[in-house]
């Protein structure tokens, strides 16, 4: 069975909207529409009547070239909003068997022991690690049995009006929301490895305005930052430095943005507010200005690394992504500035359909957005919405309050309780498979049995019992005695 979902990635630069068809857990993009936001600024919406314009704008492109009418979406919202908070929930485990219900219990035991503020809402709850009984580290506890579990979780908070505002853009565009994001979770989905993920990374976004920094260890989202600084930072500085307008200072940009090389050319730009004139640039100044820049913020970015004190933990190193990273000689910049950490330039991982034109760094969130709403998310995760999700193809179903047939011969004593062709489990949960249930049964009646022939031992009397009394012994119960044998 197909179906059919929408991501919108709102971000300070570009509005990016895909829509794409699910089947058999097969993604395939058939349609996407990018406009130039507006309305929004270092990730904070500033005006929602523009913000809402450039969101439906790129909605209806999606939608003319899939040709469908989807209404409902996944959409991102920026770290500039959102903070995080760790806590631990405890339960115990009545059956002794996890399943997804105790997994959604000790989850959601641990947001209600946090202690989230008045004005900050809930946008996920991400737990990294699992104890059962005593033991740690607990990859995944499902179908384990135990006693007593822990989980420890990062609660994503964001604050309540900022993300009131996002809503009313979005569905004043006409949308509405499905599910709700963190940008820099979503750019996480579409980078990593498999390997990334058991061996913990870090995922570092530097987009237009804004950076975000994500920590993936024990196979969840363990840390989250933001740093208000961006590519749009190095346009800024050259059309300043260099006098000229916007729009000419990012072409030079990308086209003379390399950190490895410095060119002797001089180069002709049209100058600010009279553009009849231009000016003799040469590119040794924009490759200090880009050069400046890009190391500052790479500098900063690692301070906010080192101040998450998971640098450690990170064993698969570094992926940058977003549009910044495609500057020539980013990378090895950043090696410098990181030290001895890993590092790798990366691009969404591929998806079937239209995908060719989103194969770029600057689509990592909009990509990641769509992998969430198709399921690619963490193994377990409370959403915006307080609902559990889970990756449904790992796990089986709920077992509770059904009825299991099973073979009558495989009974060797037809007295025995289990020789039925059905058993009510009620309530229960189904923690074993039914050879294990039927030996369980089959121990239990044999117990009952010994117990009841040994309560008829102790009950059943006969006067047989009763020891001979010699007959000339002039006891008065001789003679009771020999009565009641003649008698009996």
């Amino acid at each position: 069975m197909s179906k059919t979902i929408l991501a919108i990635d709102i971000g300070s630069v570009k509005i990016c909207a895909i829509i794409a068809e699910i089947n058999n857990d097969r993604i395939r993009i058939i349609g996407h529409g990018i406009t130039k936001s507006q309305g929004v600024k270092k990730g904070v919406i500033t005006n929602i009547e523009q913000a809402s314009k450039s969101i439906k704008q790129a909605v209806s492109d999606a939608k003319r070239i899939s040709g469908t009418s989807i209404s409902s979406a996944t959409i991102s919202i920026s770290n500039a909003y959102a903070r995080s908070l760790n806590s631990v929930g405890i339960v115990n485990i009545l059956h002794k068997d996890i399943s997804i219900k105790e997994i959604n219990r000790v989850i959601q035991a641990a947001l209600y022991n946090a202690n989230v503020p008045q004005e900050y809402e809930v946008i996920h709850v991400l737990p990294y690690n699992f104890k059962v009984d005593d033991q740690d580290f607990i990859e995944n506890p499902f179908n384990m049995n135990a006693s007593r579990m822990e989980a420890d979780v990062n609660i994503i908070i964001t604050q309540k009006s900022s993300l009131n505002n996002l809503k009313k853009a979005v569905r004043s565009a006409g949308i509405d929301i499905s599910g709700i994001v963190l940008n820099g979770y979503a750019s996480a989905i579409a980078t990593m490895g498999e390997d990334e993920k058991e061996l913990g990374v870090a995922v570092i976004d530097i987009g237009g305005q804004t950076s975000n920094l994500i920590i993936h260890t024990g196979n969840s989202v363990r840390y989250n930052d933001f740093l208000a600084v961006g590519s749009n930072h190095i346009t800024n500085d050259l059309s300043m430095a260099l006098h000229t307008p916007l729009k000419i200072a990012e072409n030079v940009k990308i086209r003379h943005g390399n950190l490895d090389e410095i060119s002797q050319d001089i180069i002709e730009l049209p100058i600010i507010g009279d553009e009849n004139n231009r000016n003799e640039v040469s590119l040794e100044i924009v490759h200090s200005v880009i050069l400046s820049r890009a190391e500052e913020t790479l500098m900063l970015l690692s301070k906010l690394l080192y101040k998450s004190n998971l640098q450690d933990q990170i064993g698969a190193g570094i992926i940058l992504t977003g549009g910044m990273t495609k500057l020539d000689g980013i990378r090895d910049l950043a090696q410098e500035i990181f030290g001895d950490i890993p590092i790798r330039i990366a691009e969404p991982n591929e998806i079937g359909g239209l995908f060719d034109e989103l194969k770029d760094p600057i689509y990592s969130t909009a990509i990641g957005l769509l992998l969430h709403g198709a399921g690619k998310h963490t193994e377990y995760e409370i959403n915006n919405n307080n609902d559990l999700l889970y990756k449904k193809n790992s796990k089986s179903e709920d077992l509770s309050n059904i009825q299991l047939g099973i073979n009558g011969s495989e009974i060797e004593d037809i007295d025995n309780p289990i020789n039925q062709s059905k058993i009510d489990l009620g309530d229960i949960e189904l923690g074993g498979t039914v050879k294990e249930l039927q030996q369980q049964r089959r121990l239990e009646y044999t117990m009952e049995r010994e117990n009841d022939q040994k309560d008829r031992r102790r009950t059943d009397f006969s006067i047989e019992d009763l020891p001979e009394i010699p007959t000339g012994n002039s006891n008065p119960f001789n003679k009771l005695a020999n009565w009641a044998r003649q008698l009996f």
